[in-house]
């Protein structure tokens, strides 16, 4: 046979025996360090980085998170300059027009007051949105922090914690409203904000200390801890980038519930009260004349729907595009 040319010699041993694996392994290499972060360009730094770029690819790409995204934007730039497409005073009430139904300049009629039910619903979405946002931020902060801590740490903390939430959960919503902002006098939303963060974070604390739990147990982190890393080094290098997107799922799902659950509250009488404008108010005061104008009660019940619609949906496609399990 023919001698191999010294070329494909070399070709031959690139491609077979120890010496070629031992070549690909160095070329592995150096395509390894011209990628930061890893062959993907995630490694430890980049591992969330990847996981986050993915799920913002596929948002994109979702008409659900693209509906709904547009729609609680729409909902946001109302309740903070709600005069772009209302002009007028959703207090101004003329007795004479009570219960007439769509005019010229008057779309949706008016309510038993004579107010003008248009100016009333875009009016009506400020304090609705405030309410779910600000519930939504206390509870994912003050249950993010506690489940988190005890999930990390163990020990005491995470039983004393398990049993205060079973005695959270233990309570009733509807009923814990009836009972505690019954005694309420104020007018402001904070009353209500503050009622919802304190039986609302037990459901994300579980949430939180669940992810840690399982976030801890990852190799890198044994590798840090093994390093000598520090319990809060851990905790906000590792831990807490690779645990907040189930929370993060959790508590904008949640968001539409706590606004819901406001108009709820509000129909019974303990939620928001006048003359703060919401939504809740004008359905619980047009119920009693949904017969001879239904137009009351339909347009603030339809607003507060498409509202509740709009976050959970927006959360369904977040938990879709952050749950590895459906890729």
């Amino acid at each position: 046979m023919p001698e191999p040319q010294p070329e494909q010699q070399q070709g031959a041993i690139a491609g077979t025996g120890a010496g070629g694996a031992m070549d690909l392994a160095v070329s592995e290499g150096t395509t390894l360090e011209k990628k930061p972060g890893g062959p993907e360009g995630g490694g430890a730094d980049g591992r969330a980085g990847s996981l986050w770029a993915d799920a913002w690819r596929d948002l994109r790409r979702n008409p659900v998170f693209i509906i709904s995204a547009l729609i609680i934007v729409f909902l946001v730039i109302i309740s903070i300059w709600p005069s772009l497409i209302a002009s007028g005073s959703p207090l101004k009430c003329d007795l004479a027009k009570a219960q007439q139904g769509s005019q010229p300049g008057y779309p949706m009629g008016f309510n038993a007051q004579g107010c003008d039910v248009y100016t009333r619903v875009v009016y009506g979405a400020r304090a609705s949105v405030t309410v779910g946002v600000c519930a939504t931020l206390g509870v994912a902060l003050l249950g993010g922090l506690l489940g988190g801590l005890a999930g990390f740490f163990g020990g005491s903390s995470d039983a004393i914690l398990s049993r205060v939430t079973d005695i959270f959960f233990a309570i009733p919503v509807v009923l814990g409203g009836l009972v505690l902002l019954s005694v309420v006098t104020s007018n402001t939303v904070w009353p209500v904000i503050g009622f919802m963060v304190l039986l609302g974070w037990p459901q994300i604390s579980r949430i939180a200390r669940g992810a840690v739990i399982t976030a801890k147990q990852n190799d890198y982190v044994q590798a840090a801890r093994a390093l000598g890393a520090s319990n809060t080094r851990m905790l906000l290098r590792h831990v807490a980038p690779n645990a907040v997107a189930p929370v993060i799922v959790v508590a904008t799902i949640a968001l539409g519930t706590y606004i819901a659950l406001e108009a709820t509250l509000s129909y019974l009488g303990v939620g928001l009260k006048p003359p703060t404008v919401s939504w809740g108010i004008d359905i619980s005061s047009a119920s009693q004349n949904i017969r001879n104008a239904p137009h009351m009660l339909l347009w603030p019940a339809g607003a507060l729907a498409v509202t509740v619609l709009a976050f959970i949906m927006l959360g369904d496609a977040v938990r879709d595009a952050l749950d590895p399990k459906m890729r």
